[in-house]
């Protein structure tokens, strides 16, 4: 099979698409996987890759990287083809009945299947407007905490008034050497027990809280130095000593050009069946957040059964001359070869 076609294209390398990469293994059938970020884990990743989930089945907590690199260990010995940094933009019908998907980088690929596993959809993070914020960014300053050793040691400054800003106060209070928390208000936007525990910190004098905006990012070839805060009502600005900074303002989650592919739609999620979880367009799937059916529930472990049904379900389509034979992993010694080689 050549490299730009497969059986099925996944659109999204969460864990619910990183899952259908096994589950559609497991019947024989390849994947090309694509995803906007620049990593697999979609969410997981994006958002919360070293705080721990704690409702996936047979794991009592899991961090959301150790989630990903679990599910990139179980798909390696069906070897996808993974396509990063690139959004699925065109989707066009060809006439031997595959579908072609452009993406936003050129890159073209067929399969007579799509499965769209894409979470919310595009998200971005919301930036600060800042002069030279690109300067800064992912050397200095970061919108997500990938390697949370990086701050041992050093001065902090944590900008936002939500769950995500005080919950990387918590974790990282002890590791850093100083930390800043900085919100254009006095009051939070967090669960209360963990406004409590930042007050308490406050007090014991391991956080500094400044009711202002950051107004200027100074340093040198990105690498901070301070930052210049300023609170309008009081009309100062001073600067805060620091060598990183996280920013939590939030996300845009769009649907993206998918919107635009002729699929029925419920508000900003694809409607499916439940029983082989296909959209309006024959030969086209969607599992996970995106998804929308009665009694949907957005939790990853209903994913990891969508993704099963759906592979299951795009069988036939997939492979129209081959008769699909359902195995038992734990009784096909043809399964187990493949898995543990």
């Amino acid at each position: 099979m050549q490299e730009n076609k497969s059986d099925v294209i996944i659109i999204g390398a969460g864990p619910c698409g990183l899952f259908a990469v096994f589950e559609l293994g497991l019947l024989g059938l390849k994947s090309i996987v694509i995803d906007i970020l620049d990593r697999p884990g979609g969410q997981c990743a994006e958002l919360y890759p070293e705080k721990p989930i704690y409702d996936i089945p047979s794991r009592p907590k899991v961090t959301g990287k150790e989630l990903t690199d679990s599910l990139m260990e179980q798909i390696k010995p069906f070897g996808p083809k993974m396509y990063f940094s690139q959004r699925a933009d065109s989707l066009i019908k060809l006439p031997n009945g595959n579908w072609k998907i452009i993406t936003d980088l050129g890159e073209e690929l067929e399969a007579p299947v799509i499965c769209i596993a894409g979470g919310g959809g595009s998200f971005t993070p919301k930036k600060p407007r800042i002069n030279n914020i690109d300067t800064f960014e992912n050397k200095s300053l970061f919108y997500s905490v990938r390697e949370i050793d990086k701050f041992n040691g050093k001065d902090l400054v944590i900008a936002g008034g939500g769950d995500s800003a005080l919950d990387w106060v918590l974790a990282l209070n002890e590791k850093v050497n100083s930390i800043h928390l900085v919100h254009r208000r006095p009051d939070f936007r967090a669960m209360n027990d963990t406004v409590e525990k930042i007050r308490v910190l406050e007090k014991e004098g391991k956080l500094t809280i400044h009711v202002a905006e950051i107004d200027k990012l100074n340093g040198v070839n990105g690498q901070l130095e301070s930052v210049t805060l300023k609170n309008k009502l009081q009309d100062n600005a001073y600067k805060v000593d620091c060598n990183f900074m996280l920013a939590f303002y939030g996300l845009t989650m769009k649907l993206g050009p998918i919107a635009a592919w002729g699929i029925n739609m419920d508000k900003n999620r694809i409607l499916v069946d439940t029983e082989k979880f296909q959209t309006s367009e024959k030969g086209i799937f969607c599992i996970g957040d995106m998804c929308s059916y009665p009694g949907k529930l957005n939790l990853i472990l209903s994913g990891f059964h969508e993704a099963a049904l759906m592979a299951h379900g795009c069988f036939n389509l997939a492979r129209p001359d081959e008769k699909l034979r359902f195995e038992y992993t734990t009784t096909s010694k043809n399964l187990q070869n493949k898995l543990v080689g």
